[in-house]
């Protein structure tokens, strides 16, 4: 049997990342151009300041460009727990088990950085479906809705798991 080739991970951003990052973003249809500028911003961040920003990536390569990526970091006055800021795959690796594996590879490295729960938010609307039982799928508990956060019928939804 023919072994598979492992698609690398990275854990920093290159600072062609930054448009790349822009690019995943904007091909999932599913963020505003506010919020793409923060998640560019956040990869920006990383490469001005390092690992000091506080932010933490793990980044998956696809054939060219960027196939998906995370975007995590311990949460400041807390003894062990983290947050997930972004994970997004471009549509053209969708469905084939990438945002899975960059999700296990995160949760590898915060338990590798002690960490004991980790925190996620989305939106509450119809579009993020999808999101939501990818969430639960990988073992997240919904723990909190707040309704009407993000604008009028669009709450946010908070998940957290427990690590073990």
């Amino acid at each position: 049997m023919k072994k598979v080739k492992e698609t690398p991970f990275r854990y920093t951003p290159r600072p062609r990342d930054v448009a790349e990052v822009e690019t995943v973003l904007k091909a999932t249809g599913f963020f505003k151009s506010c919020e793409i500028g923060v998640g560019v911003e956040l990869v920006n961040d990383r490469l001005s300041e390092g690992p000091g920003s506080g932010y933490e990536f793990v980044l998956l390569d696809g054939k060219e460009s960027l196939a998906g990526y995370c975007c995590y970091g311990s949460i400041p006055c807390t003894a062990s727990a983290f947050d997930i800021y972004w994970i997004a795959v471009h549509p053209d690796y969708q469905g084939k088990g990438m945002g899975r594996r960059i999700y296990n590879k995160t949760e590898t490295r915060i338990q590798k950085m002690k960490g004991d729960r980790i925190y996620i938010e989305t939106s509450q609307r119809r579009q993020y479906l999808p999101t939501r039982k990818f969430y639960e799928n990988v073992g997240f508990e919904r723990i909190a809705l707040i309704n009407d956060f993000y604008g009028p019928g669009d709450g946010k939804v908070i998940y957290c798991k427990i690590l073990s």
